[in-house]
C-alpha cells in the first residue's frame, strides 16, 4: 500500500513503537482520511516528533468501561496523574498534510494505513504516549479482495438512513467508489458512538465490517422509528 510518499508492504516497513493519540469516537481505517485540529501542547509535541521521524501516529480510543489507570511515572511529581486505558486495537495513519495556523494550532490530515494491536505502552519522559504495536499486515492488501461485500444491501441501508434523517449524498461519487473505499469511508463518517466505532474497527475483514455497519444502522433506524412512534402516541 502506498500512502503519501511511503510504501508499506511488510512488517519491516513499520516501527515497533509509535506515538498514540487517544480520542473517543475516532475511527481511522485503511485508505481513510482523518482531519485533525491540534492545539493541546502534548499533542503539538507529538506531531512535532512524528514530523521529525516517520510521520506515523496511532489513533486509538480510550476504553469506556475503565476510564483511568495509573500514568507511567517518569518522575515522582507525576505519580498522581491518570490517563485513560487504551482499547486493544487502533488505526495507524501517516501525516499527509500539515499546516500551522499562526495561532498555535496545527491542521493535520492522517491517511489510514492499517490497523494495529497495542502490545504494551512504553515508558517515556515525553508528554505524549507511545505504544509498542503489531500492525495488521492483511490490511495492506484488503483493497485487492473486496468482491465479497454485499454492496446492494449496504447502499440500501445507507439510503434508508439518509432518508430517515433528511440527508443527501453525492451519489455519483458513491457509485464510483470501490467496495473497499465505500465500506471504510461510510464506517468512518458514521455518526455512531465509541462502542459501535470500535466494533467496526475490529471487524476481521471488509465483508464483516460491511455487515456490521448494516446491522448497526438497521438497529439505529429501528430505534428512531420506535422513538417517533412513541412521541406520536404521547
Amino acid at each position: 500500500m502506498q500512502v503519501g510518499n511511503a510504501l508499506y508492504r511488510e512488517a519491516s516497513d513499520f516501527p515497533d513503537v509509535v506515538p498514540v493519540f487517544p480520542l473517543a469516537g475516532a475511527l481511522l481505517l485503511p485508505g481513510g482520511q482523518m482531519p485533525l485540529n491540534i492545539f493541546e501542547p502534548r499533542y503539538l509535541a507529538m506531531f512535532d516528533a512524528a514530523m521529525a521521524s516517520d510521520r506515523l501516529v496511532g489513533m486509538v480510543q480510550p476504553r469506556s468501561e475503565t476510564l483511568v489507570k495509573p500514568l507511567r511515572k517518569p518522575d515522582a511529581d507525576a505519580s498522581h496523574d491518570t490517563e485513560p486505558q487504551l482499547c486493544d486495537v487502533g488505526g495507524l495513519g501517516r501525516i499527509v498534510s500539515f499546516n500551522e495556523t499562526g495561532d498555535g494550532r496545527y491542521i493535520v490530515t492522517l491517511a489510514g494505513i492499517c490497523r494495529f494491536r497495542v502490545l504494551d505502552e512504553v515508558q517515556t519522559l515525553e508528554p505524549f504516549r507511545r505504544a509498542r504495536i503489531a500492525p495488521f499486515l492483511a490490511d495492506l492488501h484488503e483493497a485487492e479482495e473486496n468482491d465479497s461485500v454485499d454492496r446492494d444491501a449496504l447502499l440500501r441501508t445507507f439510503k434508508a438512513y439518509l432518508e430517515a434523517n433528511q440527508m443527501d449524498a453525492d451519489w455519483d461519487s458513491v457509485r464510483r467508489a470501490n467496495n473497499h473505499t465505500l465500506v471504510n469511508a461510510l464506517s468512518m463518517m458514521s455518526p455512531f458512538g465509541p462502542a459501535e466505532k470500535q466494533a467496526l474497527l475490529e471487524a476481521p475483514d471488509l465483508k464483516m465490517r460491511a455487515e456490521t455497519l448494516i446491522a448497526i444502522t438497521e438497529v439505529t433506524l429501528a430505534r428512531e422509528a420506535d422513538g417517533g412512534a412513541a412521541a406520536k402516541l404521547q
